[in-house]
């Protein structure tokens, strides 16, 4: 094992060759950034649990575990002269760079901007790994650390799961955006536990929650239609226990805390917001990132389909209380109060919660949407 220490996040697109050799355990260089965190534990030594939802999480967590190994059938070839994902989805359609380009290369371009998608969650997966193991050592209450503790185990299954759909379904691996990287950082690095639970339980995990039901819907990939519908029953538990735990907590802050609590959440969405523009693939492929980018947010067919990604967020932060008049103005400023009123994360439907897991979700495609093999 060789461990390499680097000052900046690498930037070079990795490639994995399935004709090559395997790799012996020698050969392996771990690529390592360190970050430094003054992270203060605590022990609690209350160990009486109440029968609260979070109890009952927990215990969900326990029973509806999947092994990326055995409960996903891996030997799915996806066609590399297909589009992975439904083209009357893309929100490039009728940007006339973008219309200029030959068929090749846009099929070429669907590819890596598939790739970059299934990286970003596959980075942003191993950061909720980071964090929720910080979270097992900062959480101020027993149940909230026996949570944290079920869901570091889930966060590890995530990346282990999108590493390997990474390697072996894709073949080429895009490197973190620094948006996400740098909302990562934060969370990662701060030293208040809250914000580490606002940061990941509510913005990013919330977020992601709402990409991975879009990608449910845009993926021609039925290996990836099952991965994802495994990863969504997890992190629906994720979201709602860091709503049902913070509406309570942040009752308990005073208006300046919750003023100072709202604007970080609000910093987070609007780093968020551009976490969600695959500015590096559009420049790999000739197209001005700027002007690309205003088309998006302004006038491409599918803006208002990304502002839904935050129709959850939204909700959420209005519900444990970090919506303050203070924070409002600048949410109405990014177009997003719209959604304030939707529902949030709170309410837990058990029976949709508890079902068992199905063998096979993928059966539930549309049989058009997938190519023949």
């Amino acid at each position: 094992m060789k461990i390499t220490r680097v000052d900046e996040t690498p930037q070079e697109i990795i490639h994995f060759d399935d004709d090559g050799p395997k790799l012996e355990p020698q050969h392996i260089e771990d690529i390592a950034e360190i970050f430094q965190t003054p992270l203060t534990g605590a022990y609690n030594w209350d160990y009486t649990i109440a029968d609260t939802r979070i109890k009952k999480l927990y215990e969900l967590g326990k029973e509806l575990n999947w092994n990326a190994n055995t409960d996903i059938e891996w030997n799915r070839p996806f066609p590399r002269d297909e589009f992975p994902a439904k083209q009357d989805t893309n929100e490039l359609n009728g940007y006339q760079p973008y219309d200029d380009m030959s068929p090749e290369k846009k099929l070429e371009m669907a590819w890596h901007l598939h790739s970059w998608t299934q990286s970003q969650f596959l980075h942003g997966e191993q950061g909720a790994l980071l964090v929720a193991s910080q979270l097992v050592s900062c959480a101020p209450t027993y149940t909230a650390k026996l949570y944290a503790a079920s869901q570091t185990f889930d966060e590890a299954r995530h990346v282990e799961v999108y590493n390997r759909y990474l390697q072996e379904q894709v073949r080429f691996m895009w490197p973190i955006s620094p948006y996400l990287k740098a909302l990562l950082d934060k969370i990662l690095t701060d030293e208040r536990w809250d914000l580490k639970f606002i940061g990941m339980q509510i913005i990013i995990e919330g977020l992601a929650l709402a990409a991975f039901n879009t990608a449910k819907i845009t993926t021609r990939d039925p290996l990836l239609y099952d991965i994802v519908s495994y990863v969504i029953r997890d992190e629906a538990r994720h979201v709602t226990f860091g709503v049902n735990y913070l509406e309570e907590y942040v009752s308990t802050l005073s208006d300046e805390e919750r003023d100072d609590r709202g604007m970080f959440a609000y910093e987070a969405c609007v780093i968020m917001r551009e976490r969600l523009m695959p500015t590096e693939v559009w420049s790999h492929f000739g197209l001005d990132a700027e002007d690309t980018r205003r088309y998006i947010l302004e006038g491409g067919q599918l803006s208002e389909f990304r502002q839904l990604l935050f129709s959850r967020v939204i909700p959420n932060l209005k519900r444990i209380g970090l919506l303050t008049d203070k924070v409002i103005p600048h949410f109405d400023q990014l177009g997003l109060l719209d959604y304030e009123e939707m529902p949030d994360d709170s309410e837990i439907d058990w029976a949709e919660m508890t079902k068992p897991l199905e063998e096979k979700p993928s059966a539930e495609m549309d049989a058009e949407s997938v190519p023949a093999h």
